[in-house]
């Protein structure tokens, strides 16, 4: 009798990733790669179009009775992140921490831009600047290994308050702007010479943005952690 032949086995495909991770690799292949005042990419469109707007609408009031110092870390206390909380909470902030825990996503980032993300962690901020606020010249600490700024809001009144960029010390010559618009951003990899903030720039609404950080091993905070 005729054995049936045995099925034919197609070789492994690897898993799409999912669009949030899909929407950044695209979006990273395409970056413009600046030099001055230190090497920093600007983005288009680094988040699906339907999760840049989920995010802006998250249910969270901008926080009140702040102190603008030019220190963002004078408001610990009301600052929100994507902890596994607000991961159980809304579905996009499931679906943008699992884009950037994707392994694709680690390795493309590396490649484009230097960084070294081994044995690092997930951070993500959701910022709602109002009117007062600003941000002194500053570099990020040594325990961030990456950072990204993506910017959620399309209010033209906004245009102008995207990260300022600066030359170092001693003047901190301002260098320029990332541009300020919805699905708009910028990436930078720590170092001591990315002097980056917020100018004394009127805001006329809420700047909302997403602060995308890997950090080390080392991050004090680990309940801000993804």
């Amino acid at each position: 009798m005729t054995q049936p032949l045995a099925p034919v086995l197609e070789p492994a495909t690897q898993t799409a990733p999912n669009p949030v991770a899909a929407a950044f690799l695209a979006c990273l292949k395409a970056a413009q790669h600046e030099t001055w005042p230190f090497d920093h990419w600007l983005l288009e469109n680094p988040l699906p179009a339907e999760d840049c707007d989920a995010i802006a609408a998250l249910p969270f009031a901008p926080p009140g009775g702040l102190v603008f110092n030019g220190k963002r870390e004078t408001n610990n206390a009301t600052r929100v992140y994507f902890t596994p909380e607000n991961q159980e909470r809304f579905a996009v902030c499931r679906r943008v921490v699992a884009g950037f825990q994707d392994e694709r996503v680690r390795a493309a980032i590396e490649a484009a831009t230097g960084a070294g993300l081994s044995d690092s962690h997930l951070r993500i901020e959701y910022c709602q600047d109002t009117d007062g606020f600003w941000l002194e010249p500053h570099t990020d600490i040594a325990v961030k290994t990456f950072t990204m700024l993506v910017y959620l809001s399309d209010d033209p009144a906004l245009a102008k308050t995207g990260t300022d960029l600066y030359e170092g010390p001693p003047h901190f010559q301002y260098a320029g702007s990332a541009p300020y618009g919805r699905n708009k951003g910028v990436i930078f990899i720590p170092a001591d010479n990315t002097w980056h903030g917020a100018g004394h720039h009127p805001i006329k609404g809420l700047r909302k943005s997403i602060i995308i950080n890997y950090v080390t091993s080392d991050w004090r905070d680990k309940w801000e952690l993804a």
